[in-house]
């Protein structure tokens, strides 16, 4: 599978902690910068066996919910292992965050801590920064946190970076352009990837029937250009994941897509035609299985939609077939 390149950042509040202060009573505390670097110098001995520490006679890390780790498990086959813990102050006995310890195949370990919900913005910009710094360097770090956050956490968001912006106020191109930014990635019949501002006539494609599931080839007649606007495109991000139980804990195998369009791009979601900008998270969707070279359905775990700068967008035009793959994703035909 192509590699997703996520270019954003999770935002999670954590709003389970904020029915935990009320039983309380007290003043909720928010977690200043120093707490926030200070408590990702701490670490577990034994994640197997400690499910409690406590740090300076002030901290204390407690195994979030008692739950065993994750372990999840990404197109490039390396498992990866995730444990949780709830971050708090010992007086008072007030959760200040959530510490994640996240290990690599190598045994590598990487900590994050998501600051509580009443947390400064000077600190939640520190952590996206620090989970979009580990992001560079393990392969879809945050789409494997999110995912597994989402699942904990009684809300999540997954934000991408310069979107969730007022589109009104960022003069965003809405219009009859049905297209794609140049930068997406189209299945070319001889199992290659080819960006699609590099598609040329003559070129042969991929097109899957969306019933029988069955791809056959396609000829590439035209690559129809648009002029530079500040579009506006909706970014849906596909997952799909298995889990097992086990005794060692929760065995995940995810696998991400994530693909751009123009709001009023036709594809299929449960079944029928619709637009992008009108699907939903939750709803489904069919996608190539670079493993098993298969199509099968992925759900919506997030959407975005929001200017995306100027630039041109682009859509093919085949003699024959009404989709082809794109990101991994089966779309529409214009």
């Amino acid at each position: 599978m192509r590699r997703i390149i996520i270019i954003g950042m999770v935002l999670f509040a954590n709003i389970l902690m904020v029915s935990a202060q009320d039983s309380a009573k007290t003043k909720p505390v928010s977690l200043t910068m120093e707490q926030y670097e200070k408590a990702k110098t701490f670490s577990i001995k034994d994640l197997d066996k400690d499910t409690y520490a406590k740090f300076e006679n002030t901290y204390i890390l407690d195994r979030y919910e008692m739950r065993k780790p994750y372990f999840i498990t990404g197109d490039d086959g390396a498992k990866k292992r995730i444990d949780i813990y709830k971050l708090i102050l010992k007086d008072g006995m007030q959760e200040l965050g959530t510490m994640l310890y996240y290990s690599n195949e190598k045994g590598k370990i990487y900590t994050v801590l998501q600051p509580s919900f009443t947390t400064d913005k000077t600190v939640w910009n520190q952590y996206f920064n620090d989970i979009d710094n580990i992001n560079k360097v393990e392969t879809n770090f945050v789409l494997k946190l999110s995912y597994i956050l989402s699942k904990e956490m009684s809300f999540q968001l997954y934000k991408a970076l310069n979107q969730g912006k007022d589109l009104n106020a960022e003069m965003a191109t809405y219009g009859t352009d049905i297209c794609f930014p140049g930068d997406q990635e189209v299945a070319m019949a001889d199992g290659s990837i080819k960006q699609l501002n590099q598609i040329k006539a003559g070129d042969q494609v991929i097109t899957v029937d969306p019933v029988t599931k069955k791809a056959a080839t396609v000829t590439v007649t035209k690559l129809v250009q648009h002029e530079a606007k500040n579009y506006a495109i909706t970014k849906l991000l596909v997952v799909s994941a298995k889990e097992m139980n086990t005794n060692a804990g929760t065995e995940i195998q995810l696998s991400g897509k994530l693909l751009s369009a123009t709001p009023n791009h036709p594809m299929k979601a449960n079944g029928s035609v619709t637009n992008m900008g009108n699907i939903v998270i939750g709803d489904e969707v069919l996608c190539l299985d670079e493993k098993t070279n298969t199509y099968k359905t992925y759900t919506v775990f997030n959407k975005t939609e929001a200017a995306d700068g100027v630039q041109k967008v682009y859509n093919m035009e085949t003699v024959t077939g009404n989709t082809f793959i794109m990101n991994g994703v089966m779309v529409m035909q214009k």
